[in-house]
């Protein structure tokens, strides 16, 4: 299970502090106990959210399988649910990524406690896989783009075997005999006109369109898209934020303490300037988190 708090020492009197790892001192033993709990709770809801659910889906050669996936818009809306529950805390609100199949939905959101800031963070982690709606026109349209590239291919090998009859002849005319490949070049690479004529030529003695069949093989491919669909995978399991940035697949629930000074966030701080006061409208406010995430 992921340790959402810990405590770096750094020197006799400064810490780092995330909430969630044993510590000797009461007060933030507390916290970590606290923090554990909201992450346990965070961690159900969410393998609520993410339980597979099966979708027939097409594979690129047409083969209809089952695939799981779950809906991220519903992780979307639990966070959403706890910013509305949650009036002391501060978002940007909720942010997604994609980096290729990497998928990432998360918030991050700060509570000012006297001269201390208390930072949330959760994340979601999950993959999406490419799949064709299984409709039988993907296999419709595979077969079209399949024999406009085969007609196409055998219509270049055509027109370039003319192609290259109708140059050698023309070139004969000239008086040019016997020439290799890289005469040839030479000589049609220095005569505009020639390379002109021989395409017009050409085109007459062809009735393949390649042209219109580039333009149909584009909108097939466009239809083709247009069928393609998403199932996602991911995990309930609580990772850290290293792990979440190695790409791995699951959930982060984290929470820092920083200090304020002169309107400045400072994560290190010796944590005896804590008053008692505040320890406890900071226990307070975790507490509100729990009973917000239990109902």
């Amino acid at each position: 299970m992921l340790q959402s708090i810990r405590i770096f020492r750094l020197k006799p009197s400064l810490v780092f502090v995330r909430l969630g790892s044993k510590s000797t001192d009461e007060f933030f033993e507390s916290l970590a106990l606290k923090s554990q709990q909201i992450s346990q709770l965070y961690q159900k809801s969410i393998e609520g959210l993410v339980k597979p659910t099966p979708v027939k889906v097409m594979l690129g050669d047409t083969t209809v399988t089952d695939q799981n996936t779950f809906d991220p818009e519903a992780v979307g809306k639990y966070y959403n649910s706890i910013l509305v529950k949650s009036p002391k805390w501060k978002s940007q609100g909720i942010t997604s990524t994609s980096d290729e199949d990497l998928r990432r939905i998360f918030v991050k959101l700060e509570c000012q406690i006297k001269n201390y800031t208390i930072l949330w963070h959760m994340a979601l982690q999950y993959h999406a896989l490419l799949y064709y709606k299984p409709d039988i026109k993907v296999q419709n349209i595979q077969k079209e783009l399949a024999e406009i590239m085969d007609n196409t291919i055998n219509k270049e090998k055509e027109l370039a075997e003319l192609t290259d009859s109708m140059i050698r002849e023309r070139l004969e005319k000239m008086g040019y005999r016997d020439l290799g490949e890289q005469k040839l070049f030479e000589v049609l690479f220095e005569n505009d006109k020639m390379r002109d004529e021989i395409s017009t030529e050409t085109g007459k003695k062809t009735d393949y369109d390649f042209k219109a069949k580039d333009q149909r093989k584009k909108e097939l491919f466009k239809e083709l898209d247009n069928l393609l669909i998403e199932a996602y995978t991911t995990t309930s399991v609580l990772i850290d934020e290293n792990r979440l940035v190695t790409g791995e697949e699951g959930c982060v629930c984290t929470f820092d303490l920083d200090f304020v000074k002169n309107k400045k966030k400072e994560s290190i701080f010796d944590p005896k300037r804590i008053t008692n006061e505040t320890k406890q409208e900071i226990i307070h406010v975790l507490d509100d988190i729990i009973k917000s995430l239990q109902n």
